[in-house]
């Protein structure tokens, strides 16, 4: 497989393969990502850090972990790992390092897309949001084509997404806004001093649309999430 085949077919498991590195590195089983982990790996992705820097970030920082002295809690979220990614982000930037490409099976089918499509159409139409609900309709039953263009399916996808968001976030009040930041902050408290400003703007915003979408029963529509 080349290089350019496995950083296709690992565009659409950047999620999965972050959380399994975690979950692997960390060692303890079976560990659920929080909210804000699952905002900071779309942060990432969004910035186009390469999932190669993200896993060997992960891999840096619990290393450093298990050099200290004193363990006396064990990594309880991603963010630990920010500044870790961001070093191994500028290093490949910089060609510090050459890039470990593993094989990895093709991220889902065609009955996976379509069956995707038309669950999310449902929610959608279930809360009355029927002209975008009759879109992802469309795409579904054009399934065959959209598949052999991934990436331009989701860009379609994003686009719907980035307009569902609007129009929730649009119907936020002032009281749940902050409710939320307040609830981010709490979270976010012990890794501040791992992350940019830049970093924490972003994250800010990734978190509150998923919390958004989440407490509106609302689905993510990025084939991203079709895990």
């Amino acid at each position: 497989m080349s290089d350019a085949e496995t950083e296709f077919k690992n565009y659409f498991n950047y999620f999965t393969e972050v959380e399994e590195q975690f979950q692997r590195t960390r060692g303890t089983g079976l560990f659920l990502l929080s909210p804000l982990d699952w905002a900071l790996i779309e942060v990432w992705k969004d910035a186009g850090v390469p999932l190669e820097a993200v896993l060997r970030g992960i891999d840096a920082a619990f290393e450093k972990w298990r050099k200290k002295r004193n363990r006396t809690q064990l990594v309880n979220s991603v963010a630990y790992c920010a500044q870790a990614v961001a070093t191994e982000a500028q290093q490949m930037a910089g060609g510090g390092s050459p890039s470990r490409a593993s094989e990895s099976a093709a991220p889902f089918s065609l009955d996976e897309v379509r069956s995707y499509l038309l669950k999310n159409a449902a929610d959608l139409r279930k809360a009355g949001f029927h002209e975008m609900a009759a879109k992802l309709e469309a795409l579904a039953a054009d399934a065959e084509t959209q598949y052999r263009d991934l990436e331009s399916l989701e860009q379609t996808l994003t686009a719907l997404e980035d307009k569902l968001i609007a129009t929730q976030r649009a119907r936020l009040t002032e009281d749940d806004l902050i409710a939320a930041r307040r609830e981010l902050d709490l979270q976010l408290r012990p890794y501040r001093s791992k992350m940019t400003a830049d970093q924490l703007v972003m994250l800010e915003k990734q978190y509150l649309d998923r919390r958004l979408l989440e407490r509106a029963g609302l689905p993510r529509l990025s084939l991203f999430y079709l895990r």
